[in-house]
């Protein structure tokens, strides 16, 4: 998810639970209880909302200190709890089946550690941490506390994502090659807050945000990267963290990536062109989920089905000429669907399967993004091991 600059933390970071690990509730019951920490545009736009939507999870209580978004979750959720501070959610945690840390990105790590030395299933959104490493110590305190760890990357559920991947899955366009994907936006005014900060501890700028969806979805379609290049450059007057960055990756099986995430372009182009050895398919525009959330709809309400596309946005698979010149053919892009990774967080907390997105994965993110923050720093391609990317 693109949380708001204004997003702002609702805990301090070193709050801890009262609860120990023995005091984690069982998770049999129907109704599992979620307790929310941050109601900026993550927690209010995209979890709040998803959470909701998901059979056998109810919204219990959400942690937020700022009046305004107190005022904005009671209306919304008049059943749930509002408190101000993680310390409260800690001391409901007996009654809490799990929580999701939506806070600002330099808070993940501090409240997770704390969620899971409680023993209570944590949902952590994007990035995990600032580093792999920090990343691998959560996965590692998760293993060991038999908690419950998953990351929030719903960008495995756009619909151009699903499409790409049916599309590889069934050969259509023999073995991939290249592939080009951008998350490119025009905003040459500055919104500021904590993510257009360019302190280290506030994990800001463009590399960490859209940076880790592009890089997650790569990572997951083609496998471990093996060489990294970038150039992260702060082009809008005033900015202080990387505003409009170019990622080039080289997998272990040889598919070269391409990424450009921009808050500076003012003509965008596709958001994913993959190009294979039997043909390419091209599509523009961005999945309808994120827009349909900030506009207030909500999955499952209303007779509007959720995710669906319209044609004439389509993406083209074909060979030999440009989709914007009538090469190829339109393939119907597959619904999007943000609201399965919440059923499959359920799921996963009732059947004890496996988290739909787990830290091991959101490690590997990380190394790449690191790797790609050195590369653009020092002017150089930066090596990595295969078997922590």
């Amino acid at each position: 998810m693109n949380a708001s600059p204004s997003a702002s933390p609702s805990a301090s970071p070193s709050a801890s639970p009262s609860a120990s690990p023995s005091a984690a509730p069982t998770r049999s019951k129907s109704t599992l209880r979620v307790g929310l920490i941050g109601y900026g545009l993550a927690g209010s736009v995209f979890h709040a909302p998803l959470v909701t939507a998901t059979d056998g999870l109810v919204l219990d209580t959400v942690v937020t200190s700022d009046p305004g978004r107190r005022a904005q979750a009671r209306e919304a959720y008049p059943d749930a709890r509002i408190v101000d501070t993680a310390q409260e959610l800690w001391d409901l945690t007996p009654a809490l089946d799990l929580v999701v840390i939506a806070s600002p990105n330099k808070t993940h790590v501090p409240l997770a550690t704390a969620a899971l030395h409680a023993g209570v299933p944590v949902v952590v959104d994007k990035p995990l941490a600032a580093t792999a490493a920090e990343a691998r110590e959560l996965a590692d305190l998760a293993d060991k506390t038999g908690t419950f760890l998953s990351v929030f990357q719903n960008r495995r559920w756009d619909n151009d994502f699903l499409t790409l991947r049916r599309l590889i899955a069934d050969g259509e366009l023999g073995e991939i090659q290249r592939f080009e994907s951008r998350f490119e936006r025009w905003r040459p005014q500055l919104k500021g807050g904590w993510r257009e900060s360019g302190a280290p501890e506030e994990i800001g700028g463009l590399l960490y945000d859209l940076g880790s969806h592009v890089v997650d979805q790569a990572l997951v379609l083609f496998g471990p990267a093996v060489r990294v290049y970038a150039e992260a450059d702060v082009r809008r007057p005033g900015a202080e963290a990387d505003d409009d960055t170019f990622i080039a990756l080289t997998h272990a099986n040889g598919v070269r990536s391409h990424f450009h995430v921009s808050a500076t372009t003012a003509q965008l182009g596709p958001r994913f062109r993959v190009l294979g050895s039997r043909a390419g398919y091209v599509k523009y525009g961005l999945d309808p989920q994120e827009a349909a959330l900030r506009e207030g709809q909500r999955p499952g309400v209303g007779d509007t089905p959720w995710g669906e596309e319209p044609e004439h946005l389509w993406g083209r698979v074909g060979s030999g000429e440009s989709p914007l010149t009538g090469g190829g053919a339109p393939v119907p892009t597959a619904r999007g669907d943000y609201p399965a990774y919440y059923a499959a967080v359920a799921a996963a907390l009732r059947e004890g399967g496996p988290a739909p997105v787990t830290a091991h994965e959101a490690a590997r993110c990380l190394a790449v993004l690191e790797a790609a923050r050195i590369s653009s720093r020092d002017g150089v391609t930066v090596e990595l091991d295969a078997a922590t990317s």
